[in-house]
């Protein structure tokens, strides 16, 4: 993706939404590149699970990040294996 005077904006999907809990779940990056998460796992059973973040460039006026990625069409996605383990 190529940065444009356009923020991008990103959403991040769990595969195992029961276990993991993500804040936030829709965000602008900043224009350094980074954007801070958390991630939180409760109990439950060790096994292999992925994020997957979506990342598009957002309108340059956009201030609602979720509705900003909504009206736009994704530029690419990042895929992060996570395992956990007892």
């Amino acid at each position: 993706m190529s940065l444009t005077a356009d923020p991008p904006a990103c959403t991040i999907k769990s595969s195992n939404n029961n276990e993991y809990r993500i804040t936030p779940v829709f965000g602008f990056i900043d224009p350094s590149g980074t954007k801070d998460i958390n991630i939180t796992r409760t109990a439950g059973a060790p096994k292999e699970d992925k994020l997957v973040i979506h990342f598009a460039n957002a309108p340059a006026d956009a201030t609602d990040a979720q509705a900003a990625f909504a009206a736009v069409t994704p530029a690419g996605t990042v895929t992060i294996p996570m395992s956990a383990t007892a």
